[in-house]
């Protein structure tokens, strides 16, 4: 199967999960609600692979369009467009997009727009820069990198996390097999950068792993 139609294949088992199988999980999982101590892990993970990703932007955005590609319900969002950021925000489940919407500071509103669409997609547009925190996860090598160099010209910089190729990592996700099916998402598939690197146009640079019980991430840099 080429690396377009395994891509595609993926996508469409991410978007069911997401917006017809998962939405109140991930809605309670991302605001301040009581959720159970695997989710715990995951939450503090995740809001500490946001503070690392943004920590790659300027602190002052203004000028500059930003793509949240795979923007879930909002807080980088959120997070971009109170720094100024004129921000794009994409996902592929409109009922996530709808929660991101709704949790928006009004405030900030004007510097948003919101799209169901794919990530990737060149109707998009060009930006300064372009954030994915762990929406880029459930793709193999090849189809990846496919995506990732048409939309490095786009870009001034693509930051983006990936699930690490590590023992532990492994250990852990074959473990999660055995949690009920409601803390399980799509499959990940690990990643080395040392073996991303060479299919990539650019530079790929490794900036910081996270590591929050079952969470597991990487910080990852691209540029011309």
């Amino acid at each position: 199967m080429s690396a377009t139609r395994t891509y595609d294949a993926t996508r469409a088992r991410v978007e069911g999960y997401f917006d017809r199988t998962a939405t109140q999980v991930w809605d309670r999982l991302t605001s301040d609600a009581p959720v159970s101590r695997v989710r715990a892990t995951v939450r503090a993970g995740r809001d500490r692979m946001r503070g690392v990703m943004l920590s790659r932007l300027p602190s002052d955005l203004r000028g500059m369009r930003v793509l949240d590609a795979g923007c879930g319900t909002g807080a980088k969002t959120a997070a971009l467009a109170a720094q100024g950021a004129t921000v794009v925000a994409v996902d592929i489940s409109p009922k996530l997009l709808a929660i991101a919407s709704d949790r928006l500071d009004p405030a900030h509103a004007g510097r948003v727009t919101f799209a169901a669409a794919d990530m990737f997609d060149a109707d998009l547009g060009n930006f300064d820069a372009v954030v994915a925190q762990d929406s880029m996860i459930y793709y193999g090598a090849p189809e990846l990198a496919e995506r990732l160099n048409a939309l490095a010209p786009r870009a001034g910089q693509v930051v983006f996390s990936l699930a690490p190729r590590t023992p532990l990592l492994m250990t852990m996700f074959w473990a999660g097999k055995a949690f009920p099916r409601a803390d399980r998402s799509p499959a990940m598939v690990p990643h080395a950068a040392a073996d991303l690197g060479p299919r990539l146009d650019g530079t790929l640079t490794e900036v910081e792993r996270v590591t929050s019980g079952f969470y597991i991430s990487t910080c990852l840099e691209l540029a011309p």
